[in-house]
């Protein structure tokens, strides 16, 4: 079976992908899923970072083998920053079941979904504004997602690129939410406890100063080592700080900026799918500040791949 995004995207409506993710945190968690490291190459001239990313679920149906890339330039180009593919192969036999042609769609999804999962368990109650920091095409899928968790409509940009900042707020201002933009993320921060990142940031954006008590940050954009968003006395003055994945939160994400450090204990983190699967307590009231590090795991990838393989087959796309 092959499936071109134009066949894929009339497919997601029938799939509960938040989820979808949030049962592949819990079955990760477990220790029931085997994810080798992850494969990725790095580009300066354009800039830009491909990686690959596979996986399976022991006794599971299928394993994937993912290539997602972000060229920062693309956009200049008229063309998406993100592509890719996913390819889904029987995991008794080896056979390839799907190529999923998604052009990167489907990574933007599944880390969107993600972004969902890690609010609606870590989130205060009362969710104020949500401050989206970066403009790009995640900023507008975590608010699109965003919507199936929270009911806050508010939503206040940070970018640094003012165009960019108003064709992003208008873009999320179509999915039904109230926008503005600010000027600085400090202001972004005095305003929302609801934060997410998603920016290829290298140096940190947010300094833990600026986060008032009762602020939940998801941090997305920290997906390949030298990449950092939060300072590290984010983490450090947390209450409660989670990973997608501690074996790969040690190598990138904030996590890992927070280790070199040298003054942040790993015993701290909590497992997001454990946390998911009830094993583990999350916020515990609402003046907390809790931090989720998000670096994208081959979980997700199965997971959004096989849900899209079982609704094709299920309508007879073969």
């Amino acid at each position: 079976m092959i499936l071109t995004w134009n066949q894929i995207v009339n497919l997601l409506g029938d799939i509960d992908v938040v989820g979808a993710i949030a049962a592949g945190f819990d079955a990760d968690a477990r220790g029931d899923v085997v994810i080798p490291p992850v494969g990725e190459m790095t580009f300066k001239d354009p800039p830009g970072d491909v990686h690959i990313k596979y996986g399976y679920i022991e006794g599971g149906s299928h394993y994937v083998v993912k290539i997602a890339s972000g060229f920062y330039d693309n956009p200049e180009l008229g063309i998406s920053s993100s592509q890719g593919l996913m390819l889904l192969f029987e995991q008794k036999t080896g056979e390839l079941a799907v190529v999923l042609l998604d052009e990167g769609n489907l990574t933007d999804i599944r880390t969107a979904a993600a972004g969902a999962v890690a609010a609606k368990f870590l989130a205060p109650s009362a969710i104020g504004k949500i401050g989206i920091v970066g403009t790009g095409i995640q900023a507008r899928k975590q608010a699109q997602y965003l919507r199936c968790v929270t009911d806050s409509r508010t939503v206040v940009v940070w970018g640094r690129n003012t165009d960019h900042r108003n064709a992003c707020t208008a873009d999320i201002a179509e999915l039904g939410f109230d926008t503005s933009t600010v000027e600085s993320v400090e202001e972004l921060c005095a305003h929302c406890n609801l934060i997410v990142t998603t920016t290829p940031a290298k140096e940190p954006l947010i300094r833990s100063e600026w986060i008032a008590p009762g602020t939940h940050i998801t941090a997305i954009g920290s997906d390949t080592p030298g990449k950092q968003e939060l300072d590290a006395e984010v983490l450090l003055g947390a209450d409660l700080v989670v990973a997608d994945r501690l074996s790969q939160c040690r190598q990138r994400g904030e996590i890992a900026s927070a280790l070199a450090s040298g003054n942040f204990d790993e015993s701290r983190v909590i497992e997001l799918g454990d946390i998911v699967g009830g094993r583990t307590a999350g916020r515990s009231n609402d003046d907390q500040i809790t931090v989720a590090d998000l670096t994208g795991v081959a979980i997700q990838d199965l997971q959004i791949a096989l849900a899209v393989y079982k609704v094709a087959r299920a309508i007879d796309h073969i």
